[in-house]
């Protein structure tokens, strides 16, 4: 049975977690919201090292073999660092997923919805680079989609408002595939999706993240467990009300409660 430990600012790797637990519904999980410091958009990098060395240490002492940067900004900011400081823990971070989008868009243009921390890290520019010939690559800020969901607002007038506004210039540049570059988002997914219309296509990497930690574990023999329900320990540095709710809806979702 694998111990396995997820960190995001708030609430928003809870999504990543939700496409883990389809494929390994069986192992021992901590997750940590980082909530009482969220959002981390437009910290300094120094800053995001800082939280997640904390927040690695916390999840390290408490059993954790592998651990699931389940945050866009962090990854871009405080990855290699993790990496470096733990080399015998595997770190499985966000990627963004510019090359599916890219190959799957019809119009050859490709919206990408993210934090301003992550459009401007070196990872996110060099993914873009390699993946963007021929491709028109439009991007945008989700203004506000965190604090909608730390704030449990994912439906309702209020949050198409504030969706509407981010989504706006993507669409009218003629975006038919979007990439959701932060894991709070896909929470919004049913507001985006009614603002969009049934052509335009959203993309969420945690699917991919979940595979790719299925590999790593299995490639560093953490043996993994066949029982069909996850003990899931939820930590935060603030209230965990938002993160407990939402992990139920999840567990309901997947009949794992």
């Amino acid at each position: 049975m694998a111990t396995i430990g997820i960190f995001d600012s708030g609430s928003g790797g809870l999504s990543v977690l939700k496409e883990i637990l389809r494929i390994l519904p069986g192992e021992n999980y901590i997750y940590y919201s980082d909530n009482a410091f969220c959002p981390y958009g437009g910290r300094s990098n120094e800053y995001i090292i800082g939280r997640s060395t904390i927040i690695v240490k916390e999840l390290l002492s408490k059993g954790a073999q592998a651990i699931v940067v389940a945050c866009n900004t962090a990854t871009g900011a405080a990855i290699k660092t993790l990496r470096s400081d733990w080399p015998e823990i595997p770190f499985i971070g966000m990627e963004p997923a510019v090359k599916p989008a890219v190959a799957i868009s019809k119009t050859k243009v490709v919206g990408v919805l993210a934090t301003e921390s992550t459009l401007h890290s070196p990872k996110y520019i060099e993914t873009k680079r390699r993946y963007s010939e021929g491709v028109k690559i439009v991007e945008h800020c989700g203004k506000g989609f965190v604090e909608l969901v730390e704030k449990g607002q994912t439906s309702g007038p209020n949050a198409e408002m504030i969706v509407k506004e981010s989504l706006k210039p993507l669409l009218a540049q003629g975006a038919d595939t979007i990439v959701l570059g932060c894991t709070h988002y896909p929470f919004l997914l049913p507001v985006l999706q009614k603002i969009a219309g049934n052509n335009v296509l959203f993309i969420d990497p945690a699917p991919a993240v979940a595979k790719h930690l299925r590999e790593v574990l299995s490639q560093k023999g953490i043996s993994l467990d066949k029982k069909e329900k996850p003990r899931i320990e939820i930590e935060s540095s603030g209230s965990s009300e938002t993160a407990r709710r939402l992990l139920n809806d999840i567990l309901l979702s997947l009949n794992l409660s």
